[in-house]
């Protein structure tokens, strides 16, 4: 993948220019681990988050995948934190601040504000990607509508 041309510009015209990019570098790798780590490199890139990641859904529980950032959490329960209440709610969850979120798992005290998106196939959901930043307030709708279409960019095998 080339550099990320846009790094300034509004975050939807980021979120535009970077679509494609991902689009093209996900299309002809069928690894699922090749494509999430690449994801997190070119989101990290664009945007440099605090924490950007995937967890898998294993055995009933959330299990560490790519990510980048600092260590995290390597395993959450069914309905815990943020990550696991998106799976269970079936749904992304946006959290401006942390701190008010009931049951929140701090995997680091810099993270303010957060969102997880689920990853579905076939009505199921398989992981969720998990997006931290250390201020509050950085998510919203925007973040939640293109992330849901760069989710749609993997190819399942």
């Amino acid at each position: 993948m080339q550099e990320i041309l846009l790094k300034s510009g509004s975050k939807e015209e980021i979120y535009k220019s970077l679509l494609p990019q991902i689009e093209a570098l996900v299309a002809h790798e069928v690894d699922t681990i090749a494509n999430l780590a690449n994801i997190c490199g070119a989101l990290k890139q664009a945007f440099n988050w605090w924490w950007i990641g995937f967890y898998f859904v294993k055995n009933q529980e959330l299990v560490l995948g790519p990510f980048q950032g600092p260590v995290a959490c390597t395993r959450i329960a069914f309905g815990k934190g943020v990550c696991g209440s998106a799976w269970k709610e079936k749904s992304t969850i946006i959290v401006p601040d942390v701190h008010l979120f009931p049951g929140h798992i701090a995997c680091s005290n810099a993270s303010l504000s957060e969102i997880v998106i689920p990853c579905f196939k076939n009505n199921e959901i398989w992981a969720v990607l998990d997006v931290d930043s250390e201020f509050l307030n950085t998510f919203d709708e925007i973040d939640a509508k293109y992330l849901a279409e760069i989710l749609k960019f993997i190819p399942l095998v």
